[in-house]
């Protein structure tokens, strides 16, 4: 049964009933009029031709208040390729522009970047999303931009248009949405959520104390979800990390620049499902494992900018305080998995909270060699702001990589 129960810092929109997807496309159509929404999409080559992505055109296609579509495509090093993806997606309308970012004309655009102090970073999701937002702010054919990743094997139309309607009302004054939903198929997924960022976030808490920018946390469902919806406003001014810190990244950057009045989350479906990383217990430059401590350092070092003193002995503590929530955390999990005819494989999850107590001490020991780490991209304005006529260059670029 859906509830409707308010949870925090931000609003929840809940799904109540049964969602009328006509009424919120036509209305979603008629709000487009004004309010021009593009949809980005960034996609890693490695994801061509998957039953999800097929899955995802195929629901796109019957879509009709898109403006624009900005697929960002990541490890097509070879024009074959490039050639696949822009097959691959050629069936949709409107025509996507395809951003081929590890071709020729994008590598001297990053080589331009660089000579002027504005890093992209390295490549990852965090970099393709970047792109992606700059060249919808480079075409100026949208006010709002939408985004969803590319492996979602449950994905609806009602998905995109629950996603995208609380910013496109015109009344309901929401400048940035983050999507959730329940993840789970014969047993509960979302492990890095679910075992280290809730009890980490909370473990925090119960050291540091009650701080705003971990009750905003806390506060979403999912903050690690692909599907989010913004103003081009925000777009233009937040910064992201390159790699898999980049959902808390901009989490944290929304925080910063925007009101909490006018963000939201919103429940996109009742079921969600995706491609799922392994693990990786003893290879910590992979999977999971890589996942949580870049999460983990993104958390660390957003604390330090908001004035909190992080040293080793709270990381000491920290250590023991998230090991005991996270034995709590599985207990309720199991018992959750339990009366709803769930499998639950205990040493799993034992094993993935142990390589997590692992990812928080390298996070730990990394953030204190070096607390600035590696610099957020810098954000849209900047760049406009140091190198006037590069909106105008990278546009052309991708101009010529979609002839």
């Amino acid at each position: 049964m859906a509830d409707f129960f308010q949870t925090g810092s931000i609003a929840t929109l809940h799904m109540l009933g049964t969602p009328d997807l006509d009424r919120l496309e036509r209305e979603l159509l008629e709000f487009s009029t004004e309010t021009p929404i593009a949809l980005v999409l960034p996609c890693h080559v490695k994801e061509l031709g998957t039953p999800a992505l097929r899955g995802i055109l195929r629901a796109l296609q019957q879509v009709n208040y898109i403006k624009q579509i900005v697929v960002g495509i990541d490890g097509a090093t070879h024009q074959s390729q490039w050639q696949k993806a822009r097959q691959a997606f050629a069936q949709l309308i409107p025509k996507p522009v395809l951003l081929w970012n590890d071709g020729p004309r994008m590598k001297r655009l990053i080589a331009q970047l660089e000579d002027s102090d504005l890093d992209p970073g390295e490549p990852g999701k965090g970099r393709n999303l970047w792109w992606c937002f700059g060249y919808v702010l480079a075409s100026e054919e949208a006010r709002m931009v939408a985004a969803h990743d590319c492996d979602i094997i449950t994905y609806s139309r009602e998905m995109l248009a629950r996603l995208c309607y609380p910013v496109a009302h015109p009344n309901l004054g929401f400048d940035f949405a983050k999507g959730y939903s329940a993840r789970f198929g014969t047993r509960l997924n979302g492990r890095v959520m679910r075992l280290l960022v809730s009890p980490l976030l909370r473990s925090l808490e119960s050291i540091i104390g009650v701080h705003p920018f971990i009750v905003y946390l806390d506060t979403f469902r999912y903050p690690l979800a692909g599907e989010m919806c913004m103003d081009l406003d925000i777009a233009r001014r937040i910064r992201m990390p390159s790699d898999w810190g980049v959902e808390i990244g901009m989490l944290a950057e929304v925080f910063r620049v925007s009101s909490s009045k006018s963000i939201c989350q919103v429940d996109v479906a009742d079921r969600y499902d995706h491609k799922h990383q392994e693990l990786s217990a003893r290879d910590a430059s992979k999977g999971l494992n890589k996942m949580a401590i870049d999460i983990v350092k993104c958390v660390f070092r957003t604390l330090a900018g908001h004035g909190i003193k992080l040293d080793r002995g709270l990381f000491d503590t920290l250590l023991s305080a998230y090991s005991r929530k996270a034995e709590d955390t599985m207990r309720f999990y199991a018992a959750d998995a339990e009366l709803n005819g769930l499998r639950y494989d205990r040493h799993e999850e034992e094993l993935a909270v142990s390589t997590f107590v692992r990812g928080i001490r390298t996070a730990a020991k990394e953030y204190m060699e070096d607390p600035l780490g590696d610099p957020l991209i810098p954000n849209w304005n900047r760049v406009d702001s140091a190198l006037p006529g590069f909106f105008e260059a990278f546009h052309e670029a991708v101009r010529l990589d979609n002839a």
